[in-house]
Order: C-alpha cells, then sequence, then structure tokens
C-alpha cells in the first residue's frame, strides 16, 4: 500500500498553480503533428470506440488493431473504421494479449469495462506501449497504486479519459476559485442526476451469446453464469466490475472538487444511501448516494441518483463551490457566478455563464499525442492524477459498503475500520492475478 506521502503527490498537477487555462491554450497551439502513431483499441463498444474516433481525428493516427471479446461489435467497429479511415484495421483480436504482443502499436487504447483496466494498463506498459485509459483507471485502491508504478518503472506516457481536464472553460472557473473572490469556501457541493439512465430489471440468467468468449470477459472478477444486466453498459451497476455513478460520474465531477480547492486526502469519509427508488430491481449499487468527505475547514458533499433530473442549481450535475460572498455553479455547460445577498446586500457581482467549448476530448487526445512525441509523461490527466481520484471516489464506495460508518482514513488505510480495509485490495479470479510492481 502507498504510504501517505505517496497519496499526497499522486494528485501530480492538482496542487498547481493559477493559469491554468492559459496554459491549456499554450500547450494545445504548440501540439504538432509528429510521426505516425499506430494504435490498437482494446474494448470497442462505448467510450472505447468515442476515444478511437477522437484520436482517428489527428492525421497522424492509424488504427491497426481492434479488440473485443464480443465478435459483432468487433466487427461493427471494424467497419466504423473503414468508414472513417477507407480501410479496416489489418488486425483484429479476440484476445487482448495478442493485440498487447503486437510489435507496431505504439498506442493502446483501453475502453474495457473497469475490472480490466489494471492488467491490461501494466501490460502494455511492460511491453512498452503507452497508454490511453478509460476512467475510472482501476476498479480497486490497490490497483491503482499498482498502475501508478507501473507507469513510473516503465517510463509509460498515460492519459486517462478524464477529459473535462483538457476543458478550458473547466480550468477557467479554477482559477476563479483560486482567486479568492468568492471567499471562505465552506462547502463543495458535487451531484449528478441521471434521469436518462434508469434502473434495469430482474433478468434470467441465459446461455452466453454466439460470438462471446464470456470467460475472457470476466477475466478477473468471479465466475457468474451469464446475465445481460452483466454484460454491455450495464455492467457498471455490479461491484465486481465497477462502481456505479460513484466512480462512473464521480471522477469526473469530484476531481474539479479537489482540484478547485487545491487539496488531496481527506481527514475522513461518511456515506449513507440504497436503492431508494428502484429496490426490487437489478442493481447492486445505490441509486442514491450521499457522502461527506471532511477536510480542514470545509466539506465535500457527493449526491447521486439515478432516474432523476432535479439536481442542484436547475442542473442534473454540476459542483457549486458555496463561498461567503459568491457561489461559483460549473458543469459541462460552462459556469456561473451566483452572488450572496444578505439583508438585501449583494456581496459581489454575478459572473455570467463562461460557455463550454464542447471540444475536451478532442482536446485532451491531442494533449496526450504532444506529451507521448516529447516523452513527457506529465499528460493533462496523468496516471498519478487519475489515481488519486478514483482512490477518492472509491472511498465513497466503500464508506457506504461498509455500513454508515464515519471512516478516518491516514491516505493508505483506514485507521479505525479493519473490515473496511478489506475492499482495498481485490480478489482475482484463478489463473489471472494481481500483478506484483
Amino acid at each position: 500500500m502507498t504510504s501517505r506521502r505517496i497519496f499526497l503527490k499522486s494528485s501530480g498537477t492538482a496542487v498547481t498553480g493559477i493559469g491554468l487555462a492559459s496554459t491549456l491554450t499554450s500547450t494545445l497551439a504548440s501540439c504538432a503533428a509528429g510521426n505516425r502513431v499506430n494504435v490498437g483499441l482494446v474494448g470497442c463498444n462505448g467510450m472505447g470506440f468515442s476515444d478511437l474516433k477522437a484520436f482517428l481525428g489527428n492525421s497522424q493516427v492509424e488504427c491497426i488493431a481492434l479488440c473485443d471479446i464480443d465478435e459483432s461489435v468487433l466487427n461493427r467497429r471494424a467497419e466504423d473504421v473503414e468508414k472513417i479511415r477507407g480501410k479496416k484495421p489489418a488486425n483484429l483480436y479476440r484476445d487482448w494479449r495478442k493485440l498487447i504482443d503486437n510489435k507496431d502499436i505504439d498506442v493502446v487504447i483501453i475502453g474495457t469495462p473497469d475490472h480490466w483496466h489494471c492488467l491490461i494498463m501494466i501490460a502494455a506498459c511492460a511491453a512498452g506501449k503507452d497508454v490511453y485509459c478509460e476512467k475510472p483507471l482501476g476498479n480497486s485502491i490497490e490497483e491503482c497504486n499498482l498502475m501508478v508504478r507501473a507507469a513510473q518503472k516503465y517510463n509509460t506516457v498515460v492519459q486517462v479519459g478524464q477529459w473535462q481536464r483538457s476543458d478550458p472553460h473547466w480550468l477557467s472557473a479554477v482559477d476563479f476559485i483560486r482567486s479568492g473572490k468568492l471567499g471562505k469556501i465552506r462547502l463543495v457541493r458535487v451531484f449528478s442526476y441521471q434521469g436518462w439512465c434508469p434502473s434495469i430489471p430482474v433478468l434470467a440468467d441465459e446461455p452466453v451469446p454466439a460470438g462471446v468468449d464470456y470467460d475472457m470477459w470476466l477475466g478477473p472478477a468471479h465466475n457468474r453464469p451469464f446475465n445481460r444486466n452483466r454484460f454491455h453498459f450495464t455492467f457498471r451497476w455490479f461491484w465486481d466490475y465497477a462502481g456505479g455513478l460513484m466512480t462512473d460520474w464521480g471522477v469526473h465531477l469530484l476531481d474539479y472538487a479537489l482540484f478547485g480547492m487545491n487539496v488531496t486526502t481527506p481527514k475522513s469519509v461518511m456515506a449513507m444511501g440504497g436503492k431508494y427508488g428502484y429496490p426490487t430491481d437489478a442493481c447492486e449499487t445505490p441509486d442514491s448516494l450521499q457522502t461527506i468527505y471532511e477536510f480542514e475547514g470545509f466539506n465535500v458533499l457527493w449526491d447521486h441518483a439515478i432516474g432523476v433530473n432535479d439536481g442542484a442549481y436547475g442542473r442534473d450535475h454540476g459542483l457549486g463551490f458555496v463561498g461567503e460572498n459568491g457561489t461559483l455553479v460549473v458543469d459541462r455547460h460552462g459556469w456561473e457566478v451566483i452572488p450572496e445577498v444578505v439583508s438585501k446586500v449583494k456581496r459581489m457581482e454575478a459572473v455570467p455563464l463562461v460557455k463550454s467549448t464542447g471540444e475536451g476530448l478532442k482536446n485532451h487526445v491531442k494533449n496526450f499525442l504532444e506529451c507521448r512525441q516529447n516523452r513527457n509523461r506529465n499528460t493533462n490527466a496523468s496516471v498519478e492524477i487519475a489515481a488519486h481520484i478514483a482512490k477518492f471516489s472509491h472511498l465513497g464506495n466503500i464508506a457506504y459498503r461498509s455500513g454508515n460508518k464515519k471512516l478516518t482514513w491516514d491516505g493508505a488505510r483506514f485507521t479505525n475500520d479493519e473490515e473496511a480495509n478489506k475492499y482495498l485490495i481485490p480478489s482475482y479470479r484463478d489463473p489471472w492475478k494481481l500483478p506484483q510492481i
């Protein structure tokens, strides 16, 4: 397990100074075409392919390999690449290890469910590949620790799919927060209310669909009968493979709570929630959850719900930095400041909406390509940054799963609950083993 010092250091640029938006502009402006970059994608159904399309928006990139355990997805995505670039990838794999062994591949894009990220990324690092990995970085705190060590050991350039780190309006919001104009900030309210995301009904187990390598899909996860609820997309509602809305949206939004406040490790965490909206559906993860992270002088509050759109400030997702003078509200559409009015006295002027460019993912991939060309490991969402916030999100889930307790955290383990510490390190199904780095 990492020490407190390493955990604090792992936030990377999360503790750097102001001027973030101007730094991003400068970085993107200097991004050159460079030499050809051969990429291979593992996990082609969903954000993995969205990431690949963003890569193929750069002329120096060629997709030479796709890998997926579902043959129908693999063939469909090969045809999609042909529509974009005029030819199919030369190599189609069902086993990700064969893609890693392909010496012509420079970059591995990992778009699999969360429980596979650790093994594939570490293997790619050891093979000398650079990595673009979907978020969250790992499905447990120890996996994140190992992935950081692997990237450092093999000098791998890593970008994790927290593309808000490359979206200028998010960075300009942080500049404003750190300016002090909001006054003392007591609370950062972070929320994700996803009305479009319904519950899933209980379904019977069934035979594995034709063309699906289900044993490889399970990988290190527990051996269970095939069930469509645990497969494409809805895998995220089961603890074996993911962490529900907390790790799905939390790594994006909680990241900016800590980034804006220039902090890392909480003193304690507690969570309350459950299956309040859909008590009899098939999900394991809670449909409603409130988590409080305690820091010195302020708290971070996480609040999520599926099937409901009414979050805070008239939004379905975002953050509210609640200051003495006003509240800065930021989401994917932009940021604004709502003045605090006390006894009819307005404590600061409003700031009208600063709109998003809508090019966060595009910018994120460009930043990665430039960094790997220059062998600069300090990407906008480096493995250190991504590990820090993934672990932070997992703390909230562990607090929930431990049963409404206030857990104290020293940066590496819980100091008041040994049962909670059992969630830190995953148990892998044979023959898969947790890597030793």
